[in-house]
Formats: structure tokens, C-alpha cells, sequence
């Protein structure tokens, strides 16, 4: 069963957006990178993104975009769940390259338009320390 597990904005600081998170809520950090830092509750993620470039964005909102980037569901049966998207009435939009680690991650949108992906298990609990 597909489970929401994180939900990424973009902001124009990453430093002084994971401290907002962090004070406020007790969020811990499970991942930085250049472009990311990742927060967790042990439960849910938020990732916080600054794209330095509308390619990396990967839509029409660019680098310069600030808010709600997408939500992000953790399912093990990627093609099912591709079936069943589409069936619904929502469409594929990316897939990220696959990790070292062999994880996927691919973007879909829904009806209207609203980012949205799906990992596997292992993506979500090595690279976020997540409860699957």
C-alpha cells in the first residue's frame, strides 16, 4: 500500500528554512547535500530544495520558484502503481536517474496538475531514514 512519506518545498535559503523546521517543529536532519537538506520526524520527511538550475528544477516553475514543490509516496510495485496512477486520470512527468544504491524515483502529476513521485522502500529508508 503506497504510503506519503515526505513533502519537498523549495526556499530561497536552505540553512535559514531547516532552522525554521528544526526550532519550531524538532525536525532532525537525515541528509544535505548542495541543493537539499532533508528533515525528518522519524516519520515523514520535508525536503527543503534551492535548484541552481531550471533544468534541475525538472518543470516549468525553474530555479527561482519558492513553496510547495511536490508531495512524495513510498510504493515497492512502481509499474503497478504507474497502471493505477494512469488509470485515474494522472500522468507521468520524470524519472530521476537511478541512485548508486539502485533506488528509483519517478514524478507523476495528478488530474491537476500537482507534483508528485513514488521511491521504493530502500530509497526512503537509506537516503531519509524513514519508517517504511
Amino acid at each position: 500500500m503506497p504510503k506519503l512519506r515526505h513533502i519537498a518545498i523549495t526556499a530561497p535559503n536552505l540553512e535559514e528554512a531547516a532552522a525554521f523546521y528544526e526550532k519550531t517543529f524538532h525536525m532532525t536532519r537525515a541528509m544535505e547535500s548542495d541543493i537539499a537538506i532533508l528533515l525528518t520526524d522519524g516519520v515523514m520527511s520535508l525536503a527543503i530544495l534551492k535548484f541552481k538550475t531550471d533544468q534541475q528544477a525538472g518543470d516549468e516553475r525553474g530555479k527561482d520558484f519558492h513553496g510547495l514543490h511536490h508531495i512524495g509516496f513510498v510504493d515497492d510495485d512502481l509499474e503497478g502503481m504507474t497502471k493505477t496512477i494512469e488509470t485515474n486520470g494522472g500522468s507521468y512527468h520524470m524519472r530521476l536517474p537511478d541512485s548508486p544504491e539502485g533506488a528509483t524515483e519517478v514524478k507523476f502529476r495528478d488530474p491537476n496538475g500537482v507534483v508528485f513521485d513514488i521511491v521504493d522502500t530502500g530509497y526512503a529508508s537509506r537516503a531519509w531514514g524513514l519508517k517504511t
